[in-house]
């Protein structure tokens, strides 16, 4: 009897324990840094309250994590949000640019978890082993950077091989409940795991780095309801696809897209990772899913049963309130669901399959396939592979070889080493593909690709997640398209667009006609993954003896100065730069692929700054005019001039300027060639943000057809700036070469704090302040 009682009472005990009493580690590999679902709890306490009413999934993480919660403001698409993010993750490329400013805040620890990781500066040329050991000599000095500042400063390291960011983060660090920033922005892909996680700039990354709370404004919720079952060719790559055709590329700024219903449970761990990840290119927030028993899998099969079973525990704050309210509904139904094929030139532009040749012949795209791609961090996991590597299988059974050039990017080490082991690689391989390093390659232009010449126009298709102008290959005459890995493998066989691998047949090496069946693979590894090579570097104990290595000679790091300070003048005078015609992405504004190179030497980088803009004085890119000169130059070189010669200068732009990629030196070359304000119709969200950061103004047209009052030769004055404040719009003059004026009011979104940060001449400058007046350096 009194053992009944004994048990009975710990029993009591354990369920009236509060969740923080268990210490779950985020990470194996972190197992000093738990899980705060106790924070969480606490704080939605208090918002409940206040708020009285039930709160969507997205809702419950991202409130629960705010910094303040009894007096944070809190109202959808208006307030800014301070957080606190539970980590934060770097990809190579944009880390070095994140760490050296990092070094210049005067910090010794980083606040919190925080990774690097090496994928974006390996090229694709002529398979993986080859160009992942070419890369590690070109990028020797970055890689020994980078090496050494996450050593001296605490950070986790993968090394090049590793893999691509974010699968390394799926496999590894996303929990579900959790907040994470990443300087990427296909950070949401750790949705597919129950997460909010969030692409952004470097500087938002040293902000929470040094302990800093993140600022958000609140974003609103979509709610896309699966119902139906997800089944045959239609895979979740089809549903992202089908979602970006409904909101387009605008339809999500500022929202975070939160799915929901019945359809949710036919769909993968990773293949909710996929949709989440391809939410960036609607301008999404992030996106996330809601914990189930298909995250429970994957979390056991990588490893991590302690934090399944902790998430279960919390499973009622990881989905979302009945009665919840969303500010937009889109309902889709899965078994209704065709494949889809989004493309050309832009990710929103999506025809189901069963219509895609119509398009094709109406449109006169390039029917003749020259290179399908599968792979990258939207659709690399082992149920993209297997699939992928059934209907290989099958067409190689039928004696087929890939009519078109054909690759695979495995999105991690993990993955590679077991689609290895199991045998996948090897078929595509005798097919005629080709396996590429674990690493972004071509989908973010790192591709040294040679059977076209640049300004033919051709045809690729591939299962990444982004296709503007010249994005893959740096050609802006090909025509890139983007579906699942199923679609584009079939399509390798057919080498031809107009080819519908659900109706039509393909010639055996028989001669006799055959139809694929519907693709088949496993969710997970039958025989658990493989974790290949051990690619990681945790920080060492002694971090105070760790020289951090920058060569003072070298072209591709620099270590940073700090912008000059508003001097407190009306800008007058300030002739327009270029005004900008029609799209313009952070590709357009600071190229990729070769340019990557330059990601730690802000001097050297900026020399690409703008140049794929479209003026719209002359519709050509890289052509401007000197207003005081009157000679015509490229974009960067004019920009340099005026910097040199003491005058300021603005940008004018069209609707979502700076859509696209997170890379904050689309916001840094700007300002270190002189520039004071970029006005545009519209912004994306992350740019905006990272503008303010570097000390610009981001303005918009009060009336965005004031944008063709502008004229490319104008010279103009912000009037206002004496009483900047948040919610008071500003005066632009634009003053014409006829003597003729425009006054047109200009909008902005900063709040108080982002105006310290104009007035201090960027965050961190006043960051850097900061802390010296708090550690009582002079």
């Amino acid at each position: 009897m009194r053992r009944s009682l004994q048990r009975l009472a710990a029993g009591m005990a354990t369920a009236a324990e509060p969740i923080g009493a268990t210490k779950v580690p985020m990470s194996l590999l972190e197992p000093n840094a738990p899980i705060n679902y106790q924070r969480i709890e606490d704080n939605l306490a208090i918002i409940r309250k206040r708020l009285n009413r039930p709160l969507t999934m997205s809702e419950k993480i991202v409130y629960g994590h705010l910094d303040d919660p009894v007096n944070q403001d809190i109202t959808r698409g208006v307030s800014y949000l301070k957080l606190r993010p539970d980590r934060v993750a770097c990809q190579d490329a944009t880390a070095q640019m994140a760490i050296l400013q990092f070094m210049s805040a005067g910090m010794d620890t980083a606040a919190v978890p925080t990774t690097v990781h090496c994928d974006h500066l390996i090229e694709a040329q002529i398979g993986g082993p080859k160009d992942l050991e070419r890369a590690i000599n070109t990028n020797k000095e970055v890689y020994d950077f980078l090496a050494t500042a996450t050593a001296k400063y605490g950070l986790g390291f993968w090394k090049p091989g590793s893999g691509i960011i974010h699968q390394i983060i799926l496999e590894n660090y996303a929990f579900p409940g959790g907040l994470m920033i990443g300087t990427d922005s296909h950070t949401p892909n750790a949705g597919g795991l129950a997460m909010v996680a969030c692409g952004v700039g470097g500087a938002d990354a040293v902000d929470v780095m040094a302990g800093l709370p993140w600022e958000l404004k609140c974003p609103k919720v979509i709610g896309v309801h699966l119902s139906g079952k997800i089944g045959g060719w239609t895979t979740p790559k089809d549903v992202i696809l089908k979602v970006a055709g409904i909101l387009t590329v605008k339809g999500g700024t500022g929202a975070i897209v939160e799915y929901k219903g019945p359809g949710v449970e036919s769909l993968s761990c990773t293949g909710m990772a996929t949709i989440c990840n391809m939410g960036a290119e609607i301008g999404a927030t992030t996106s996330v899913f809601p914990f189930n028993h298909r995250m429970v899998d994957y979390l056991n099969a990588t490893r991590r049963g302690e934090i399944a079973k902790y998430a279960q525990r919390f499973a009622h704050n990881l989905r979302a309130d009945e009665g919840a309210e969303y500010d937009q509904e889109i309902e889709i139904n899965l078994s209704e669901l065709e494949p889809h094929i989004n493309g050309p030139f832009t990710p929103d532009l999506a025809t189901p399959v069963s219509k895609f040749k119509a398009e094709v012949e109406k449109n006169g795209w390039p029917a003749d396939l020259k290179v399908a791609l599968i792979g990258s961090c939207t659709n690399s996991s082992y149920e993209d592979m297997s699939r992928a590597a059934s209907i290989a299988r099958e067409a190689s059974a039928h004696g087929l070889q890939t009519k078109s050039k054909f690759t695979v990017t495995p999105g991690s080490e993990q993955v590679r080493a077991t689609i290895e082991r199991d045998g996948q690689i090897s078929v595509f391989e005798e097919a005629g593909g080709i396996i590429l390093a674990n690493a972004c390659g071509p989908c973010i232009g790192q591709w040294d690709r040679r059977d076209v010449k640049k300004g033919e126009a051709n045809s690729i298709i591939t299962s990444y997640n982004r296709n503007f102008t010249g994005r893959n290959d740096a050609n802006p005459a090909t025509h890139a398209f983007v579906a699942s890995p199923d679609i584009v493998t079939a399509f390798a066989f057919a080498g031809d667009l107009r080819f519908n691998p659900l109706t039509d047949s393909l010639t055996g090496a028989d001669g006799k006609p055959f139809k694929f069946s519907d693709p088949t693979g496993h969710e997970l590894p039958p025989r658990g993954y493989d974790p290949g090579q051990n690619t990681f570097q945790p920080p060492p104990e002694d971090r105070a003896s760790v020289q951090v290595a920058v060569d003072p000679k070298s072209d591709r790091l620099q270590l940073l100065k700090p912008f000059p300070p508003w001097d407190g003048k009306t800008p007058t005078d300030l002739p327009v730069l270029i005004k900008v015609k029609g799209k313009c992405t952070t590709d357009h504004i600071s190229a990729g692929g070769p340019w990557l190179k330059y990601r730690g030497h802000l001097e050297n980088i900026s020399q690409n700054c703008l140049i794929g803009a479209i003026n719209a004085e002359n519709n050509e890119a890289n052509k401007v005019k000197n207003l005081v000169t009157g000679e015509y130059g490229a974009v960067p070189q004019t920009a340099a001039w005026y910097r040199d010669h003491g005058i300021k200068w603005v940008v004018v732009g069209d609707h979502n300027y700076g859509e696209g990629s997170s890379r904050e030196h689309a916001a840094l070359e700007p300002r270190f060639l002189g520039g004071l304000a970029i006005i545009t119709r519209s912004f994306a969200r992350i740019h905006e943000t990272n503008l303010k950061k570097q000390g610009m103004l981001a303005l918009t047209f009060v009336d965005p057809a004031d944008y063709d009052k502008i004229q490319p030769h104008d010279h103009v004055d912000i009037l206002g700036l004496e009483s900047f404040a948040p919610g008071k719009n500003l005066t632009l003059v634009a003053k014409h070469e006829d003597g003729t004026k425009d006054e047109i009011p200009l909008a902005h979104s900063f709040n108080e704090g982002q105006i310290e940060w104009f007035k201090a001449g960027s965050a961190l400058n006043l960051m850097a302040k900061k802390h010296k007046e708090a550690t009582g350096q002079q």
